[in-house]
């Protein structure tokens, strides 16, 4: 596997990517290619820099890369970093696929997302063709929580980013919080007594101990801008499933805490979706740990090949 560092524009900036090639890449054949949407709030190095490589080794060409405002890629003028935007999310996923489109050795283009990810390239796909097929694993597909918890808990959400919002209009400068609860100096400990759902699992990969946590991972921090919630409570993925055209495959575990997004997007998609779900894995076991990778992505190879 060969990964070559990319840019291409999207808001009229350059995004920073990876591009993963298969072993035996030769520029003068076509593959088929994946766009790759990671969890919130990822930089590339992380579930991109997993399925990337496992699809290169599958014999496709797959493309991870930092989005607007994260990682290497910069905000816009005037904005702020770490501003992770559902909607611009969506367009540098267009983007993305408009870059894959130039590249003389791309044939059909597919799209993969983890987590949320699975809604980013569910709610690019309704309206970009160009992508042919698509899969979720593990997909946070309302990407709103309304799905997961309470209403309590939302407005308490939404109050917090109204209010930063506001404090960011006024002065001009970056409201940061920690918007998965979790904090880059939390022990394990700490953050399970916060009674957060999934605690266990959620720091072993973004605890300061994690597996791809703070210090681990270039650029990344569980650091976010404050107002993120007034975007990524807005669920396009989920409410325009039935929209989606293109053949699409669907991997959860039953036994996950968010299994009920994915259940619930694939109820209401009416494009004969195929579904694989697993009993083992956590949610967060999809992002990393051996079996549960090798499982999605043997899986969404052979559905993308079909």
């Amino acid at each position: 596997m060969t990964t070559e560092r990319v840019t291409f524009t999207s808001f009229g900036v350059d995004l920073v990517g990876d591009l993963y090639l298969p072993d035996d890449f030769d520029e003068t054949k076509a593959y088929k290619a994946i766009v790759l949407a990671s969890p919130f709030p990822q930089v590339r190095g992380q579930v991109m820099a997993t399925y990337g490589p496992e699809m290169a080794a599958r014999g496709f060409v797959a493309l991870g890369f930092d989005y607007l405002g994260m990682g290497d890629s910069p905000a816009l003028p005037g904005e702020h970093m770490k501003s992770r935007y559902m909607f611009r999310l969506i367009e540098n996923t267009w983007d993305a696929v408009s870059y894959l489109g130039t590249l003389p050795f791309v044939d059909e283009i597919y799209g993969l997302g983890v987590c949320q990810g699975g809604s980013i390239i569910a709610s690019a796909a309704v309206t970009d063709h160009r992508i042919k097929k698509i899969a979720t694993v593990s997909g946070m597909m309302a990407a709103d929580q309304f799905q997961w918890t309470d209403r309590a808990m939302v407005d308490q959400m939404i109050a917090a980013a109204n209010a930063s919002r506001q404090k960011m209009y006024e002065t001009g400068e970056a409201d940061l919080a920690w918007p998965i609860v979790l904090n880059d100096s939390m022990t394990l400990e700490e953050f399970v007594a916060t009674g957060v759902p999934m605690a266990d699992e959620t720091y072993g990969y973004y605890g300061k101990d994690g597996f791809a946590g703070p210090g681990t991972i270039p650029n990344f921090t569980t650091q976010h801008i404050g107002d993120q919630a007034m975007q990524s409570l807005i669920s396009i993925g989920e409410h325009y499933a039935d929209k989606i055209t293109q053949p699409t495959l669907v991997i959860y575990s039953t036994g996950a805490h968010t299994s009920v997004c994915s259940v619930n997007f694939v109820d209401k998609l009416t494009n004969d979706p195929e579904v694989i779900t697993f009993e083992q894995f956590g949610h967060v076991d999809f992002y990393y740990k051996p079996d549960a990778v090798k499982a999605s992505t043997d899986a969404v190879a052979e559905f993308f090949n079909k």
